[in-house]
């Protein structure tokens, strides 16, 4: 059963990654992105380490996602006030 589980994460991880690079959206392959640390999550606390579980959802998949995202953000304003 836990072989499954692997497989299938493992599988959703490949999937949703090459998700992420085919997105014309940037916003889109951010949030994806965030999926593959997910994935990353649960690999890493079925093979025991969840400290390092932790650390990824945490840093991995938050803070760096909400950066990516605020730096966008900010872009797309500096943008906008070139075309004026």
């Amino acid at each position: 059963m836990t072989g499954f589980i692997i497989l299938a994460t493992f599988m959703g991880i490949i999937i949703v990654s090459f998700a992420a690079i085919v997105q014309k959206k940037l916003a889109d392959s951010i949030i994806l992105l965030m999926g593959v640390g997910l994935g990353s999550v649960v690999l890493f606390f079925i093979f025991k380490a969840p400290d390092v579980a932790l650390t990824e959802a945490v840093i991995g998949a938050g803070i760096s996602t909400l950066i990516f995202l605020m730096a966008l953000k900010h872009l797309g304003q500096e943008s906008s006030m070139e075309k004026r």
